[in-house]
């Protein structure tokens, strides 16, 4: 098969282009920057230099290909404008530019977060509706708004367009050497000292690989016009952190912050407050992120690997980093020196009666260390 992928130097995207590779595919990379296809080092590939917001360029780089994986996208919440660009309005041009030049299958790469929420009713799916006046939040909503928006293109063209819904990616880059990835900060934080909190809501957690592998069971096997979540375990943030603690060896104190911080937040900033987190943040790590991947294991033989593997070879990974001097220059921030007042109070034994008060309010607020 002859693929296309764009965002292919991201930390998913690289992994589909390995796998495609590794199974024997002609691949095609889309890229801007060649300083970043280092991250696809060791792996047999073409190149088409183009913009995934271009529609001209797109159809240079999918002319001759068989299927594209469009992975491109900005996981942030700002600069506000790009994000909705890339996330909202790219998918649209990957149609269009596939169905110019007669490609009749595309793959989506959206989040579990443009589904919408479980809010207490058990795991979310695919037939999960998204709030009617939306998250208010620049991440889940642009990739909403790209996912109906493809598909409504997809259906005016013609083309077999699937879905897929990563849950949080953690794991291991392609390239070993890249300490950046978007979605293992939060565990790299820990592993540095500099995590001080995370709030008391579930997320779904899922390995890179088992996303790729997903990705490629879309394509051959996924139902046009459906979508698909790819998830794994779903945990509390705080039991995350617990296990992350288990397996490193390494402990810090952090706070494990009430949902209802989301409101405070968001009153802060409005009043020009000054703050660690910010309210987008809070929102986001706030909300009911749980899922089931039921669909795809039944319909696309999809497998998830235990969250332990996962989270032993993101461990390993960061430690080697920081063995390694990867972060030497990195500078402070707000929430390093939060992380850092734990630190201290932990070592005064401040944080004694607070473990004990978790028994009387029944709840987790501290984990860790």
């Amino acid at each position: 098969m002859k693929a296309c992928v764009t965002g292919a130097t991201g930390f998913v995207g690289a992994h589909v282009v390995r796998a495609l590779a590794e199974r024997g595919d002609d691949v095609r990379v889309v890229y801007r920057d060649p300083n970043r296809l280092k991250a696809l080092a060791g792996i047999r590939y073409r190149r088409s230099k183009s913009d995934v917001l271009d529609y001209r360029s797109m159809r240079r780089a999918l002319r001759g290909t068989d299927v594209l994986f469009h992975v491109a996208g900005n996981v942030a919440s700002s600069p506000v404008q790009r994000v909705w660009e890339l996330n909202a309005e790219g998918p649209v041009v990957a149609v269009e530019a596939a169905a110019a030049e007669g490609v009749r299958r595309v793959v989506l790469t959206s989040t579990i977060s443009a589904i919408g929420t479980a809010n207490g009713n058990g795991p979310a799916d695919e037939s999960t509706s998204y709030p009617a006046d939306w998250l208010g939040l620049t991440y889940p909503d642009s990739k909403h708004a790209g996912e109906r928006a493809a598909l409504e293109a997809a259906e005016r063209h013609g083309i077999e367009l699937v879905v897929v819904n990563p849950a949080y990616v953690l794991g291991v880059p392609v390239d070993r050497s890249q300490p950046g990835e978007t979605s293992t900060r939060t565990i790299g934080n820990y592993l540095r000292g500099r995590l001080p909190g995370v709030l008391d809501a579930p997320m779904n957690f899922v390995d890179v690989e088992d996303v790729a592998a997903g990705e490629l069971l879309a394509a051959d096997h996924g139902k046009p016009g459906e979508r698909y979540i790819l998830g794994g375990v779903n945990i509390g943030w705080a039991e995350l952190i617990d296990r992350v603690a288990e397996l490193s060896g390494v402990s810090y104190p952090i706070m494990v912050l009430p949902v209802s911080i989301k409101r405070l937040t968001r009153i802060r900033e409005a009043i020009g407050l000054p703050g660690a987190l910010s309210s987008e943040a809070s929102n986001l790590m706030g909300q009911d992120w749980r899922f089931t991947s039921r669909k795809a294991r039944d319909e696309l033989g999809y497998t998830s690997r235990p969250l332990g593997d996962t989270l032993t070879a993101t461990i390993e990974w960061y430690l080697e980093l920081i063995e390694a001097g990867a972060f030497a220059d990195s500078r402070g921030s707000g929430l390093s020196r939060w992380a850092e007042s734990m630190q201290l109070a932990s070592r005064l034994g401040l944080l004694a009666p607070v473990r004990v008060g978790q028994r009387v309010v029944g709840r987790r607020i501290v984990a860790g260390g």
